[in-house]
């Protein structure tokens, strides 16, 4: 039987704990989609997927480690199936801009026969302060094979009430709301403003994608995340998304934040301060 609970998976990544949290902030019953919840839920294991759709009326997508990885996409026909034969009535995805596979997911989503919005997002702000970059900005220098290419980045918290919107007003349902932040820059222009509002030096190198993966290598990272960092690195930035969107102001009546105001923000809350060995800069 249908509950009137949201799944929110990955409830613990970036977007997920902040729509969790603004979800109950709001007094709604979130079941939260994570390995260590009970019940389990993992992407890699559909076995597990029937008890977590239990008595779930919404469920927000967010695929790890990304739509774009080999398989993600059978993957989510499968889940989708499942929660349809669960008695989910809406779907909200979390997609990514200029990626084949997650235009492939959204149209999984879109043909399923539920209500539906599409989160179709930019790259986050905070990969500088909470994963990827973060250790770039405390080691005081980034080396990666990104040169003169513009992102438009945009801030997970914007992406996370453009989701609650979609998932507590009917008005979002069959919308697309493609999010990006108010400004155009480049991988050294975010770093130049990281280190200005931090009051930090961060030195940024442009090295090879032959360079950088010998980099990974030596540092023993996994081959699927080489994998995917290569294909974001190469496919993704290679200035296919160097336009601004106002989704943000589509789906909330609002501007989206600034790179300059969150980097601001960040600064103030000593995530950049501390350093190996628990030194200060």
């Amino acid at each position: 039987m249908m509950g009137n609970r949201i799944l929110v998976t990955g409830a613990t990544g970036k977007t997920g704990s902040r729509v969790t949290a603004r979800l109950q902030e709001k007094g709604i019953e979130v079941k939260i989609g994570s390995r260590k919840a009970v019940p389990s839920f993992d992407w890699n294991d559909p076995s597990g997927w029937k008890a977590v759709l239990a008595r779930v009326s919404k469920v927000y997508i967010a695929y790890q480690p990304d739509l774009a990885v080999p398989g993600a996409v059978d993957t989510m026909r499968g889940f989708i199936n499942e929660a349809k034969k669960s008695g989910v009535a809406q779907l909200v995805l979390l997609s990514g801009r200029g990626e084949k596979e997650a235009q492939e997911a959204e149209e999984l989503v879109m043909q399923s026969g539920l209500a539906f919005t599409i989160v179709r997002a930019a790259w986050f702000f905070q990969n500088f302060s909470e994963s990827f970059f973060l250790d770039n900005v405390l080691a005081g220098e980034a080396a990666l094979p990104l040169g003169d290419v513009k992102e438009p980045f945009v801030d997970a918290d914007d992406i996370a009430d453009v989701v609650v919107a979609a998932l507590t007003d009917d008005r979002h349902h069959g919308k697309v709301y493609e999010l990006s932040g108010p400004d155009l820059l480049s991988f050294p222009e975010a770093f130049e403003i990281i280190a200005h509002a931090s009051g930090r030096r961060i030195q940024y190198l442009r090295i090879s994608n032959g360079e950088y993966n010998a980099a990974m290598a030596q540092m023993q990272v996994p081959a699927d995340y080489q994998w995917l960092v290569n294909y974001l690195f190469t496919e993704v930035l290679d200035g296919r998304n160097e336009s601004l969107t106002d989704g943000v102001q589509q789906a909330l009546g609002r501007k989206p934040k600034s790179f300059k105001e969150w980097a601001g923000v960040t600064a103030a809350t000593g995530i950049w301060a501390a350093v190996a060995g628990g030194e200060q800069q």
